[in-house]
């Protein structure tokens, strides 16, 4: 009989009773396209916020019109990542990542200043997103 971890067959008796590695190359890597999709919707919105800072109010047009074209490509991505990844999983991934990442761009690049307890918050929204990204089998691997 084989055993299934996350969904994949690691061990199954093989003829003679001993063992025998079996692989699921196909859903394997159309599940990995799924979370790369994620991770691509994850750096356009982080693309498209920071523009969106530069944008003034949508009064200069070359960072307006590229928050736009990334928003696109931010929802674009996101909703080929849910044909798979469950909508509350990738929605919790997407804005933890994002959150995490625009408070870092903000601080770096726009001299935005962090306390301790934003830094505390913000290292609790990305210890979760990790537990849900490491632990949970809601998430396709």
């Amino acid at each position: 009989m084989a055993q299934l971890h996350r969904g994949k067959v690691i061990t199954a008796l093989g003829p003679v009773g001993g063992l025998r590695y079996v692989a699921l190359p196909k859903l394997e890597k159309l599940e990995q396209m799924h979370l790369i999709h994620l991770m691509l919707a994850i750096v356009f919105e982080v693309i498209a916020t920071s523009l969106l800072k530069q944008a003034d109010g949508f009064t200069r047009l070359w960072p307006t019109l590229g928050t736009i074209v990334c928003y696109v490509g931010t929802f674009y991505f996101l909703g080929l990542a849910l044909k798979v990844i469950p909508i509350g999983i990738a929605y919790a991934v997407w804005c933890g990542f994002g959150i995490v990442l625009i408070a870092g761009i903000g601080y770096v690049v726009f001299g935005q200043k962090l306390d301790f307890w934003a830094l505390l918050g913000l290292a609790m929204i990305l210890i979760g997103v990790l537990v849900i990204n490491t632990l949970s089998t809601s998430i396709p691997r």
